[in-house]
This record gives C-alpha cells, structure tokens and sequence, in this order.
C-alpha cells in the first residue's frame, strides 16, 4: 500500500480543495446529508427538475443537446408554453411561485385531446389550445420519465 501525505484526499490533483470530501471526516457529502441524490428533484419535488436526466459523462450529455436541439428548433413554441404555464398558474394558484401542481389536473392525454379538438384557435383565457396541447404533451412525458426511473430504482 502506497503512503500518502496527509494532503493526499484533500486535495486533487490541481491542489484546489476535493469538493465531495469532507477532509477531516472522509466522507461524501451525499453521506453527511448535504447533497441530493442523483433521482431526487433539485427543489425537493415543488418544481419538478429532476437531475437524473443530465447525465454526468459529457459524451453522454452531448447527446442531449437541450439548445441546439430544441430550444433552437423551436424558439417561439416555447415561449408560448412558458405563456401558457404563467396564465394557468395565474388561474390556479394565483397567490404562489410559479410552479406546477399536479394535484389539480391529472388526466394529461385526456386534456391533451380536449385542446387538440380546438387547435388553431384560442381557449377562453387568450391562450392557443395548441400551447396547451404540447404543454399537457411535456407534462405526460414527464411523468412517464418518473414513471419509469422509479421502477428502475
């Protein structure tokens, strides 16, 4: 066994301090309880941004390129999404942060085909059906994500 100095697991090899160790304890920070697991939610599950879809290898980030394949597709489709969250979040929970509250509304193909029969034209809050069409469509996806990291644990 190599000995090493007392600097070997504090430092790394750029002789900046090791950011997952703590030095005198030698233990991780997900096991000292001070950093989430990967399939945890970053906000503790009010907005649902989950950090097990950015991968930590950067091949495999490169293969998800969330700008240049999708934001840059579809500029002005995503405003109108993010339109479409503010209003419904105006309408359903006017008095907190923007943020999605599943316990509203839980039938997203069904909604997803009620605004798919008026798409084209605008619902009765100003809002394009067809915003709210791929809104219910991204919520359904998400969910099916979950679903399946879930019983992948």
């Amino acid at each position: 066994m190599t000995n090493h100095s007392k600097y070997y697991y504090q430092y790394d090899r750029n002789m900046s301090a090791t950011s997952d160790i703590n030095p005198k304890m030698k233990m991780t920070k997900e096991e000292l309880g001070l950093e989430k697991k990967a399939h945890e939610t970053l906000t503790g599950g009010l907005y649902p941004v989950g950090a097990r879809s950015m991968d930590l290898k950067s091949k495999k980030r490169k293969e998800k390129p969330v700008f240049t394949g999708v934001l840059k597709y579809f500029p002005d489709a995503i405003l109108e999404i993010a339109k479409c969250s503010y209003i419904g979040q105006k309408q359903h929970n006017p008095n907190l942060p923007l943020h999605w509250d599943r316990s509203k509304s839980g039938d997203e193909l069904d909604a997803l085909t009620r605004h798919l029969l008026g798409a084209g034209t605008l619902d009765t809050d100003g809002i394009k059906h067809s915003a709210k069409v791929a809104w219910r469509a991204l919520a359904n996806l998400q969910k099916e994500l979950e679903n399946d990291e879930k019983a992948n644990l």
